[in-house]
């Protein structure tokens, strides 16, 4: 995501020459770049002015000490204000009522559906609750049963009533209907529109009047820079909504939805959203977007998904084996399925430092695991508990099984010794202990 700006923001800072202090001489056309490149992500002039304003003021006669260059230090100063621009920290979401209802508005195409039904897997499981999502949308053809659907495959109740066209009556009906089931959260989501009219207005108007929600959230969809943001200003004047979801952020995104939205209605980014899969939804945390936008990675977000799929006992067996290197393909393909689980293959790498601008031009898969989960497959399970028993001929059955040449079937099981011997390492040293599967437990 991002990566116009991103590499716009890196060449910028690469114009700052020599060592000292930053004046505003040496910086005018870093500034100045900086500028343009917001501009050309789609955010406001008048927002970019202010921003590289305030990024000059800070950085102007600040002293570059010998252990970074003049570029390190505006990129520290240019990471903080952009995190300061998009909310600064991470806001609360209020989830808590019997039920707590959460109203989803924003235009046609935006993904509020999706979104819906995201939120209500996150919720559950995540978060442990019992939330039922409500089918308000009684004019686009099939949104009942793209919701009805979506319900299915993250085991979640879908309130419909075809035949009612009265939406807020629907959406009191499914209150009493949560209520007796013992649902705790109610997420209904609303009709959208091509463009912005009154009667669309109105009706959400109406349906936040009936039911007061404790949340109310417009989706936008972040391909659409800064239409979104002018289109945020409109539902907010109605709506007085308390917060943003960002959908779409796999996409073409230039990231002037992201950077002005904050700025221009005051209300936080809560969640953003990317791809078709229930659980590719993440709160949003500015400082780590800053972290992404500038190439920093994101170690945090990257670390937390591991923990969320690293069962504790299990990783403290692994590290054992590790340690008596004793770590074979049946270990080693159960962290491959435990990664899958994580998210998408590239926005994974792309979390840590330094490797997001070396990957962004490269195609990676999430079926890259394929071919290795095939030559794993073709192996008995004596041969996944004791790699060192595989000889030629057993490589030869195995690459048989497995549809793949011999040399890849050698060029495997050498990498995979190799890994071994690293992890076996890894595990001695501090950093070990950062990972899942990698360093020691107590």
């Amino acid at each position: 995501m991002f990566e116009s700006l991103s590499d716009k923001l890196e060449s910028a800072f690469k114009q700052i020459k020599g060592q000292g202090r930053i004046t505003e001489l040496n910086i005018a056309a870093t500034i100045k770049e900086i500028r343009r490149a917001l501009i050309d992500a789609d955010v406001n002039y008048k927002i970019a002015k202010e921003f590289t304003d305030k990024v000059k003021d800070k950085a102007v006669g600040e002293k570059v000490i010998n252990a970074v260059s003049p570029g390190q230090l505006m990129t520290k100063i240019v990471k903080d204000e952009l995190a300061e621009l998009m909310g600064g920290e991470a806001s609360e979401f209020n989830a808590k009522g019997n039920p707590a209802v959460i109203l989803i508005a924003g235009l046609q195409g935006s993904g509020k559906t999706t979104f819906s039904a995201k939120l209500a897997n996150y919720l559950k499981a995540k978060k442990g609750l019992s939330p039922m999502l409500v089918a308000a949308d009684i004019y686009r053809p099939a949104a009942m049963e793209q919701l009805r659907i979506l319900g299915e495959q993250i085991e979640v109740d879908v309130y419909i009533e075809e035949e009612n066209k009265d939406v807020v009556s629907i959406v009191q009906n499914a209150l009493k209907e949560s209520r007796s089931k013992n649902k705790n959260v109610l997420i209904i989501d609303t009709a959208g529109r091509l463009a912005i009219d009154e009667a669309m207005m109105t009706e959400v108007a109406n349906i936040k009047n009936a039911v007061n929600p404790k949340e109310i959230l417009f989706v936008v969809d972040s391909m659409t820079g800064q239409d979104a943001v002018n289109t945020a200003k409109a539902f907010n004047d109605r709506l007085d909504f308390s917060g943003v979801v960002l959908t779409k952020l796999d996409g073409d995104t230039r990231g002037g939805a992201a950077l002005s939205i904050k700025y221009t209605v005051n209300k936080p980014i809560k969640f953003i959203s990317q791809g078709e899969k229930m659980d590719t939804l993440d709160v949003f945390y500015p400082e780590r977007m800053a972290q992404r936008i500038l190439g920093m990675g994101d170690i945090t977000t990257l670390v937390e998904k591991a923990q969320e799929q690293f069962d504790e006992e299990q990783t403290r067996r692994l590290n054992k084996k590790i340690r008596k290197n004793e770590f074979d393909f049946a270990d080693f393909k159960q962290q491959l399925e435990q990664i899958k689980k994580m998210g998408n293959l590239k926005d994974l790498m792309g979390m840590i430092p330094g490797i997001g601008k070396q990957i962004k031009n490269i195609d990676i898969s999430d079926d890259s695991f394929k071919g290795i989960e095939a030559i794993i497959n073709s192996m008995t399970p004596f041969e996944r508990g004791n790699p060192d028993v595989i000889d030629g001929g057993r490589k030869k059955r195995i690459a048989m099984g497995s549809g793949k040449d011999i040399s890849e079937v050698n060029a495997f099981i050498k990498q995979f010794e190799q890994m071994r011997d690293m992890m076996k390492t890894m595990n001695k040293m501090p950093m070990g202990r950062m990972m899942p599967g990698l360093g020691r437990t107590r």
